[in-house]
């Protein structure tokens, strides 16, 4: 705005510029959320988070930043793709029927617990579990926005820092944060391995839904639209992500 003269006059011999027109406010910005530890710790989420149906879980992870405190330094990473299973109804859940394993224990225990499994032989998978004690239902993380620790994480992954492959697949950001087998059944209200909310000025992003991956083996059951991902995201593991 033009500064008046003494006297609220414009000054003399020039014109006043026109006003310039308001600004549009902008639209958020598409690179990763800013956070640090103490706001991570201060923004746990509560043991109610995961004690919920599993649909519903695994749709509000969408967003929430996986922590994990590790020798190496706090990782962090803001969750983008999910999949629910919910056995034992569920034939694409490794507890259909009722499969009560060594391997599947910590599914039937208290929602709140991590859920580790060796993928394909090769590679770890984190899963959270959900819902009532006894159910064996879970929620696997499938992809990451990195947000902390990215240079440890391109380290393991032998990738650049800013690398879309750091954490777009659930082996990978395992491999990326240090997650394998003595991650099986930590408490996700400790300080070691949890979920926190974003920061409030972190983008929102729509949810999408489609069939999970990789499980035709479970007939019906594979047609459920139990994966949710955040729309147009590059980390999103596979198509469709919009």
């Amino acid at each position: 705005m033009t500064r008046a003269a003494p006297g609220g006059a414009a000054p003399p011999h020039r014109r006043a510029p026109a006003r310039a027109p308001s600004a549009q406010p902008a639209a958020p910005s598409p690179g990763p959320t800013l956070v640090d530890e103490t706001w991570l710790v201060r923004a746990r989420l509560p043991p109610s988070f995961y004690a919920r149906p599993v649909l519903a879980v695994a749709r509000a992870c969408i967003g929430k930043v996986l922590v994990h405190r590790d020798p190496a330094g706090v990782l962090a990473g803001r969750i983008v793709e999910a999949e629910a299973y919910r056995g034992p109804a569920d034939l694409a859940a490794h507890s259909a029927g009722g499969r009560r394993t060594r391997r599947t224990e910590a599914m039937f225990g208290p929602p709140g617990r991590a859920y580790m499994y060796f993928l394909y032989g090769m590679h770890w998978a984190f899963n959270l579990v959900t819902g009532a004690e006894g159910h064996p239902h879970a929620v696997l993380i499938r992809a990451l926005e990195p947000l902390l620790g990215q240079e440890v994480m391109a380290h393991r992954r032998g990738l650049a820092t800013g690398a879309v492959g750091l954490c777009n697949g659930p082996g990978k950001l395992c491999q990326a944060f240090g997650l394998d087998g003595g991650h099986y059944g930590v408490d996700l209200s400790g300080d070691r391995l949890w979920l926190a909310e974003p920061p409030p000025d972190a983008p929102r992003w729509t949810v999408g839904t489609s069939p999970r991956i990789n499980v035709a083996y479970a007939g019906e059951w594979a047609e459920r639209p139990w994966r949710f991902f955040a729309r147009g995201h590059r980390a999103v593991s596979v198509p469709p992500r919009s």
